[in-house]
């Protein structure tokens, strides 16, 4: 982890400014939707390949959202464990409202 983010409250703001357009918010929002998808295919036994697909559907949808319409380098890149964090935090903002989609 860097320096720059001692704390997840203090990364979440630059990670939401990450993500300012609405396409890149809504492909976001896809993946992780596909995670929990896929998520539920693995744990009802449908097979392993399961795990290798929500990676792909997370990552896929994520990374189109910000080399193609964000244009710019996704967090995940410098700061793994806050990027994921901050996309499962946004999904629930979004979820509850608080972000428009």
């Amino acid at each position: 982890m860097s320096d720059r983010y001692r704390s997840f409250s203090a990364f979440y703001p630059f990670y939401l400014s990450e993500h300012r357009n609405p396409t890149c918010r809504r492909l976001h929002f896809a993946g992780s939707l596909g995670v929990l998808v896929c998520l539920v295919m693995l744990l009802t036994g449908n097979g392993w390949g399961w795990l290798l697909a929500g990676l792909v559907c997370g990552y896929g949808f994520a990374w189109v959202g910000h080399f193609f319409f964000e244009h710019n380098r996704p967090a995940t890149f410098q700061y793994p464990f806050y990027s994921l964090l901050g996309d499962w935090v946004m999904f629930s903002d979004i979820c509850r409202g608080r972000i428009r989609l």
